[in-house]
């Protein structure tokens, strides 16, 4: 398979709805559970595209543009953007939609940074 095909099947989109239990108290999603979520979508689709164990070793500059409110719906879109020796490079795009519109907008950026790693839990 051609790494252009690898990088296009490892892209990855994952939904998530914000719960109350989410949200700070201006009832926006935590930062943090924000930045977890990125994670996870990125680490799926590092994996997927590796097919290995892989495992975050940075994180880079995440933009927060716009709140995300309780009820709002979540879009994850993570993509493989740089193939290093022994590193992938993952940008994922977080969109807010609102739940009973057609508004959707890119509220979350970030890219994040994986390696892969042997049964000794050491990079490879």
């Amino acid at each position: 398979m051609s790494l252009d095909s690898r990088i296009a099947n490892s892209r990855t989109r994952v939904f998530k709805t914000v719960f109350p239990g989410d949200t700070n108290h201006y009832d926006t999603l935590f930062g943090g559970t924000a930045l977890q979520w990125m994670d996870e979508a990125a680490f799926i689709a590092a994996t997927r595209f590796t097919r290995e164990k892989m495992v975050t070793v940075s994180s880079d500059k995440v933009n927060f543009k716009i709140p995300i409110l309780s009820g709002s719906i979540v879009e994850l879109d993570a993509q493989v953007v740089r193939v290093g020796n022994t590193s992938l490079e993952i940008n994922v795009d977080v969109y807010r939609e609102d739940m009973y519109s057609e508004s959707r907008v890119l509220a979350l950026h970030g890219s994040f940074v994986f390696v892969s790693i042997n049964k000794s839990k050491k990079e490879v």
